[in-house]
C-alpha cells in the first residue's frame, strides 16, 4: 500500500469542452502528497488554485487524469459516495469561516457530527474537546457575531477536525486576517499537525507562510512550475541526492 494520501497523475480540468471557447484550467497536474505532510500551493489569482484545491477536496471532478484519494479513485465512485467520502476523510477551512451566524461556536463544531450520525452526547465531547485545542473553550456559547476574525477561523478550524478526518484542506485561511491574526492561525496549523499528525494541503498566496511548511508547490497558468522541499525537510546523501521527507 502506498504512503501517499493523494496521488494526481496527469490532472486535466476544462470548461466549455468541445467548443470555440474552451477554456483549460489545470493542464496535466501531477501531485503525490504523503500522509502526514504540511504542503503548501501557492500561485496568483488565475492560477488554478481554486480549481485545483476543488478536486483535491472531492468538490469537483477532474475532466481527465487520475486521482487516488486515500486508496480510492474517485472517478469511479458515486455522487453519494463521494460525498460520504469528504465527510469523513476531508476537513475543510475557508477564508471566509463559514460559519451558521444563529449557531454558537459549539453548535457549529458539532455539525459536521451530527451529518456523520454520532450521537449528542459524543458530539459534544469532541467540540468541546476540540475547541479547547484551539484555545476557544472560553467562547463555546458564542454566536459567529461576537467572535473576531482570528476567533471564528479558530472555531473553523475545530470544525474541520470534527470527524477526525485523514485531511485538512485549507484555502487561504489567513487572508481576510490581519497579518498578527493570521501569525496566530498559522501557528494553530502547525500544532494541529503536530499534535494530530494530520496532512494538511495550504492553499495561499502568501510567500512566508508557504516557506513554513515542509513542501511548497507553485502553480502558474494551471501547471505547476516548481516543486521545493522547505530547507528543514530535506534528507542530504552523500552522493549529493536530495529527498524531501
Amino acid at each position: 500500500m502506498s504512503d501517499n494520501i493523494i496521488e494526481m497523475s496527469d490532472i486535466i480540468k476544462s470548461f466549455y469542452i468541445g467548443t470555440p471557447n474552451q477554456l483549460n484550467i489545470l493542464k496535466s497536474i501531477d501531485i503525490n502528497i504523503k500522509k502526514g505532510e504540511f504542503l503548501s500551493i501557492v500561485g496568483a489569482s488565475g492560477s488554478g488554485k481554486s480549481t485545483l484545491m476543488n478536486i483535491i477536496g472531492a468538490l469537483d471532478r477532474p475532466t481527465s487524469g487520475k486521482y487516488i484519494l486515500d486508496n480510492t479513485d474517485v472517478n469511479e465512485v458515486s455522487d453519494n459516495d463521494l460525498s460520504d467520502i469528504r465527510n469523513k476523510k476531508i476537513g475543510f477551512v475557508f477564508q471566509t469561516f463559514n460559519l451558521i451566524p444563529r449557531s454558537t461556536a459549539l453548535k457549529n463544531v458539532e455539525l459536521p457530527m451530527l451529518y456523520a450520525g454520532l450521537n449528542r452526547k459524543k458530539r459534544i465531547e469532541r467540540a468541546e474537546k476540540l475547541l479547547k485545542l484551539v484555545g476557544m473553550e472560553d467562547r463555546m456559547t458564542h454566536r459567529p457575531n461576537e467572535l473576531s476574525g482570528g476567533q471564528k477561523q479558530r472555531v473553523a478550524i475545530a470544525r474541520a477536525l470534527a470527524n477526525e478526518p485523514s485531511i485538512i484542506l485549507a484555502d487561504e485561511p489567513t487572508g481576510a486576517l490581519d497579518s498578527e491574526t493570521g501569525r496566530l492561525v498559522m501557528d494553530l496549523f502547525h500544532k494541529v499537525h503536530e499534535l494530530e499528525g494530520k496532512t494538511i494541503v495550504f492553499i495561499t498566496h502568501n510567500h512566508e507562510l508557504a516557506e513554513e511548511t515542509e513542501r511548497i508547490i507553485t502553480l502558474k497558468d494551471g501547471r505547476i512550475v516548481s516543486e521545493e522541499c522547505n530547507d528543514k525537510y530535506i534528507r542530504r546523501f552523500p552522493d549529493g541526492e536530495k529527498v524531501c521527507l
